[in-house]
Parts: structure tokens; sequence; C-alpha cells
């Protein structure tokens, strides 16, 4: 499955592994180009492929019977000439199209200039789900996707059952896509075991690489600096997830507000705050920083001194 992130150590190794040697000389290292580069040429890459391809819209807007409500792309040619662009769908009954502009620095990527540059991504909501809430980045979420590059080639793909992840633990790209799709309302138990939703949201996320992989590509089938499609179908989500079980639903733990969980690290150690039972590392678990009803459920901080940082944030408190 790659849409896990890669661990710090690892991640390290994979950059300073996966640059190039500049024709092939001994000791010269290429370092990974502009991430200001490379973003104004993903927008474009995305951009003339979501204007010169359309998805199978008309099947969703009058399904026959054993339609599988599954998004097929094609090329706007010939006898599909006619066919509005996956650009303008959001023209569409019951289609929404829109995009997001995400800052990114440079310097989780190992370059050493530091640059900052926003990376657009794209989303397609063919069908939007029933329930009332989307799932925010912190969320556990069960869904089915289908992973492509942008000439098509398939690169991973879940079951048709369900596989249930934590969107802070895949591509960033990714996890802010899915919070733009309710899901669905219903589970159901088949007669052989399995289980299947309805009404859940289906669609599509397009990802520039500084969203994803950027220079380090993934195995042999995802190239440096490519743009990615996703296909997801979004069946249900588990809302305000606690994924550390410190008390604090993990949405709440993005201090900065960037969408981004990954780094935000109070006390420094390899843990993420939403991954961090101890987010201070004053040796006092956050459960006992902040203040929990009768149940265990999450009502506020505290700020014991009153300096405007939560206990649960502060060594000194």
């Amino acid at each position: 499955m790659r849409l896990k992130n890669i661990g710090v150590f690892v991640l390290v190794f994979l950059i300073i592994w996966s640059c190039k040697k500049d024709d092939d000389s001994p000791g010269t290292i290429v370092p990974p180009r502009s991430i200001i580069e490379v973003a104004a040429e993903n927008d474009a890459e995305l951009r003339e492929f979501l204007s010169t391809h359309f998805f199978n819209y008309e099947d969703f807007q009058d399904p026959l019977e054993g339609f599988d409500f599954k998004i097929q792309f094609d090329t706007i040619a010939g006898e599909n000439e006619d066919k509005t662009s996956i650009l303008n769908s959001g023209s569409l009954p019951g289609v929404e199209f829109g995009m997001e502009k995400i800052t990114v620095a440079s310097a989780g990527f190992g370059v050493s200039d530091e640059e900052v540059a926003e990376h657009t991504f794209y989303y397609l909501i063919a069908r939007q789900g029933t329930s009332e809430n989307t799932p925010t980045i912190g969320d556990n979420v069960v869904l089915r996707y289908e992973g492509s590059l942008l000439d098509g080639t398939l690169f991973d793909a879940s079951s048709n059952q369900p596989v249930t992840f934590n969107l802070s633990g895949v591509v960033q790209g990714f996890g802010n896509g899915v919070e733009y799709f309710k899901s669905g309302t219903d589970l159901i138990v088949n007669g052989d075991g399995t289980v299947s939703y309805s009404d859940y949201g289906i669609g599509a996320i397009f990802i520039p690489s500084g969203l994803a992989y950027f220079n380090r590509g993934s195995g042999s089938s995802i190239p440096a600096y490519a743009p990615l499609i996703f296909k997801v179908d979004i069946f249900t989500f588990e809302e305000d997830t606690d994924f550390d079980g410190d008390g604090i639903p993990s949405i709440l733990e993005d201090i900065d507000g960037d969408g981004n969980l990954n780094n935000d690290n109070t006390d420094g150690d390899p843990l993420a705050n939403h991954n961090d039972t101890d987010d201070d590392g004053d040796g006092i678990p956050t459960r006992e920083e902040i203040i929990l009803d009768d149940e265990g459920n999450f009502v506020g901080f505290k700020d014991s001194d009153g300096d405007g940082t939560p206990d649960h944030l502060d060594r000194d408190s």
C-alpha cells in the first residue's frame, strides 16, 4: 500500500539514496529540484489532463441497472469531442469540482535552499455521500481507492473490500482531498460475510508531486515529480478520531492549522503530537493535562499558569 507516510529515518535515507549523480561522476549528487518550478510544472500537467479528459458523468446521471458506480476517464476526441471536461464538470447536475492550494516548504524534501510554494490539488465528486459531515485529516476513514499516473498506469489499488486508515498517515494531498467527501450512511452485511455500503461519496483527487512523493517517487512505478490520480469511494469515518488515545481529537493537534498533522511536534521527539501521549515531553501524560468529562471525553484545554500555552504543550506549567 503506497499511501502510507515514511518514517523520519527512512525518509532521510531515501532522499540521500535516491539523489542521482550528475553524469555518473563520483561524488556529484544532484539535489532535488526547486519546489517552485515543480509546482508550476505539475499544475500545468494536471490542468492539461483535466481539460482534455472527461469522466462517465452520463452513467451517474442516469444509472442503468447493474451500473457499478465506478469512475472511468477518457479523452475528449472523436465521438467524445462534445463531452464536458473534468475541469468544467462542476457545471453538470450533481457534480462538484474544486481545487485547494496548500503551502509547502522545501525543507521536507531535502532542498538546501529554503523555498515555499503553493501546490494545488483538484477534487471531483461524482456523487456526494449522504452523511452530515466530512472527515478531517485526523480521522480514521473506511474507503476504497485506486491510484494511477496521468497516463493511466495503475500503481496501487485496494481490494473491493473496504480498507481503513488514518488520513494523517497517507500522502498529504490524498488526506486533504478526502476531507471534501461525505461518506455513506448504511452498512450492509452480505450473506457471504463481506460488508458493503450505500449512498457513499464517489470521486477522484488529482495531486501534484509536492503533496505526494516529490523527488523520491515510490518504488519502480511512481517516478520522481509525478502528479497522481486517486479514484476514491468514501464509505464511512470515525468522527473526532483520537489516534494516540491521549484524550484530544487528532484534528485539534494540528497546532499550526496547515492541514498537516505530521509537522506538529512540540517536544521534538520522533513522534508528532497526534501520535504522542505526552506532547510536551514533561513526563505527565497529556490526558492528565487537559479537561475530560466523567466518561473520558475531551472538554477543553487547561492553562494553569495563564501564559497562553495549554498545559499539555507547556513543560513548565
